[in-house]
This record gives structure tokens, C-alpha cells and sequence, in this order.
């Protein structure tokens, strides 16, 4: 069985399936490797303005596989401990993939995201939700930390340390009434709409220019990373001159809505 299926739905748009549904998508390593593999893949593909991911079944990515973590690579003859390191170096390597691709990404949260699977939608750039998806940062549930995966570092930033605190150390679930109420979530939608939704944000975001779109990704993450204003302010003034006078989009645009039409952006002079 494929556990990552790949999906062009529209043109230039990419849908990333986890395939799993059995097992609520959970992130074994024979799901999460060739996962990964194909976020690379993808991410260099220059056919792709937008990626969607979503998960079979009832499930968006339900975290850990309890019953069987699948086999990891490249470890023979290495003592536990090491294996543990490579083990949460893999899945690191997933949160930050999705955190590097070129393209914007949307994640569908069709149904349960938890501990891994909160940790996945919060490293893409955007998400919605269906009515019925919920949301949980489980570790604090199964006797460990709930901070894995980068979730202390995302979470805060998408809803505010208050909220995160709370979430985090009570296990409790956030559905989507209240994730799109608290902006962990843009919005929650029927089930049955969710993806036409999603490859319609990607659709509208693909017209855009390549290196505005891109660059726009880029400083949004930056920004958040940012220890001032002063120093970000600086890199998002960097981006905006190199698209204004290295191409002729902005003409284009003027041009555009002077004869009422939809800009061709060429991205270059």
C-alpha cells in the first residue's frame, strides 16, 4: 500500500495525501519517510505554485504510531540511544521541510490532529479546517511532555501564549468552532467542501508572481523569528526592492486594472 499519495487536482496545484486511514494517518516511519521525500520533491518541482495536505479517512494525522513506529533506516548497529536521536531527527526533518518548501502550504485538517498531527498543520503556512476536525497536544496525556516537534515554538506564535499554555498542559481537545474562533485555524468549513475550499486558496495565491509569493512565505517566517522589529524590517525591505526592480509586475499590475483584466505576471524586466 502507497502511504503518500500525490494528486495534481488542479493545474499547478499539488495534493499530499496521508494514506493510512486505518490507523488515523498516524506518523509511523513508513508513512513519515516518504513523506518527507515527497515534500522535497515537490518543493522542486517548478510546475507547483501551491500544496494542500490532507489525510484519508477520518483523520488528519492522529501522531505517534502506538502499535508499530515502522522502520527507520540507516541504524544498524547503532545502540538505542542513537537510534532515539535519529529517530526524532527524521520526524524534525519533516516539520522543517514543510517549513522550507517553495511553495505555499495549506493544510485540510479533515478530521483529528494530534500531538504529530498539530505539530504538521502548525508548520504549514496556512490552515482550515471541516466542522468536525479537532485538535490536541497529546504528550501531557501519555505521561510526557506535550512539547514535541516544534509545538512550543509554533503554537504561541499562531494563538498567543495563554491559549498554548492552556492547550498544552491540559491535553484537552480544541475542535474547530474554537480553533478558527482563537486564529489556530483561518476558517472552518462542511467536510464535503473542505478541499474545493483549500484548492481554491491555492488557485488565487498561484496567480500571483513566483518570487513575490515566495518571498512573502519567507519574511512571514523570518518575522516571527525575528528578535526585533528593526532587524526584520530591513530583510522585508530587501525582498520588495529585489521583485520591484528585477521584474515589471508592478507595470503589469497598474496595466491590469487600468483595462479591467487579471495581471500576467512574467517575473521578469
Amino acid at each position: 500500500m502507497t502511504f503518500v499519495v500525490v494528486d495534481h487536482p488542479r493545474p499547478g496545484i499539488a495534493l499530499v495525501t496521508l494514506n493510512r486511514p486505518e490507523r488515523m494517518n498516524a506518523m509511523a516511519f513508513d508513512v513519515m519517510i516518504p513523506f518527507r521525500d515527497a515534500l522535497e520533491e515537490i518543493s522542486n518541482d517548478n510546475s507547483v505554485r501551491a500544496v494542500v495536505i490532507t489525510g484519508a479517512g477520518r483523520g488528519f494525522c492522529s501522531g505517534a504510531d502506538r502499535r508499530s513506529a515502522g522502520t527507520l533506516p540507516h541504524v544498524d548497529g547503532l545502540t538505542p540511544p542513537t537510534v532515539a536521536l535519529r529517530a526524532m531527527e527524521m520526524l524534525d526533518n519533516v516539520v522543517l521541510s514543510l517549513r522550507r518548501m517553495h511553495q505555499p502550504v495549506i493544510s485540510a485538517v479533515n478530521g483529528a490532529a494530534i500531538g504529530g498531527g498539530l505539530c504538521l498543520a502548525l508548520a504549514s503556512d496556512i490552515r482550515i479546517a471541516a466542522d468536525d476536525a479537532y485538535f490536541r497536544a497529546v504528550g501531557i496525556n501519555n505521561g510526557l511532555t506535550a512539547s514535541e516537534l516544534g509545538l512550543s515554538y509554533l503554537l504561541p506564535r499562531a494563538i498567543g501564549s495563554s491559549r498554548a499554555f492552556e492547550i498544552m498542559l491540559s491535553g484537552r481537545d480544541v475542535h474547530a468552532d474554537e480553533a478558527e474562533r482563537i486564529g489556530l485555524v483561518s476558517r472552518c468549513v462542511p467536510g464535503e467542501d473542505l478541499l474545493d475550499e483549500c484548492f481554491d486558496l491555492a488557485e488565487r495565491m498561484s496567480r500571483f508572481s513566483r518570487p513575490g509569493l515566495e518571498l512573502t512565505k519567507r519574511t512571514l517566517w523570518s518575522g516571527l523569528d525575528a528578535a526585533s522589529l528593526e532587524a526584520h524590517i530591513h530583510q522585508e525591505g530587501l525582498g520588495q526592492l529585489l521583485v520591484r526592480l528585477l521584474t515589471d509586475n508592478f507595470e503589469e499590475a497598474t496595466a491590469a486594472r487600468k483595462d479591467k483584466r487579471e495581471p500576467q505576471f512574467r517575473d521578469r524586466r
